[in-house]
């Protein structure tokens, strides 16, 4: 039976977005889907988070986008107006773990230069015994390097954890490694998944 639990942090513990944002610069939702993924997209985004400075991120897609670079430059001039605040349900999902004793650790796609910004906002993040951020370590989910850099730090045992991401690649990837893997859809479901395995 699995003893640790990874957790990924956006989109399961962290509510981000960029529509938080977006939603206040561009009135036309059809328009700001449009510029989201067509021009600030996820895999721009991603980049940042293995590695890349901000500001070079920006510039470069300025210059291909110059009509829209104060749109562009909001992206992380106005960064947390993404955060949307925490998944609730979620943390509560995490402080039952933590309660009954669980080592508890996280590995997040999360730029170095943003991830400040988050860091002693919430409580709960000091909850894990180790926290593994893809843009630290120039490298992101789903290269497994950057699972066998997080079980080599902690000395943690691949078959004897848990990780937990909404993203399928990132599962499929965690799976690949070893890991017991979660595709995260709700807390309700990971409680039940995390009861399955005897955590809860």
């Amino acid at each position: 039976m699995p003893q640790t639990v990874i957790f990924d942090l956006g989109g399961v513990l962290i509510d981000w977005d960029p529509r938080h944002l977006y939603r206040k610069l561009i009135a036309d939702e059809a328009k700001m889907e449009h510029f989201l993924s067509v021009i600030c997209t996820q895999e721009w985004n991603e980049q940042q988070d293995a590695g890349r400075p901000l500001s070079e991120a920006v510039a470069v897609l300025s210059a291909q986008w110059p009509e829209h670079a104060p749109l562009i430059a909001a992206f992380y001039d106005r960064w947390t107006e993404m955060v949307g605040g925490v998944i609730e349900e979620t943390v509560a999902v995490l402080d039952a773990l933590r309660q009954r004793g669980t080592p508890l650790y996280a590995l997040t796609n999360w730029s170095a230069e943003t991830y400040p910004y988050v860091e002693h906002r919430y409580e709960f993040l000091t909850w894990f015994k180790g926290i593994v951020v893809s843009g630290r370590e120039k490298m992101k989910k789903p290269d497994p390097r950057i699972f066998h850099l997080l079980l080599d730090r902690y000395d943690l045992d691949a078959a004897d954890s848990v990780f937990i991401d909404d993203n399928p690649a990132n599962v499929a990837a965690a799976r690949d490694v070893g890991l017991h893997a979660l595709p995260f859809t709700s807390a309700e479901k990971l409680r039940t998944d995390l009861e399955g395995l005897g955590l809860l």
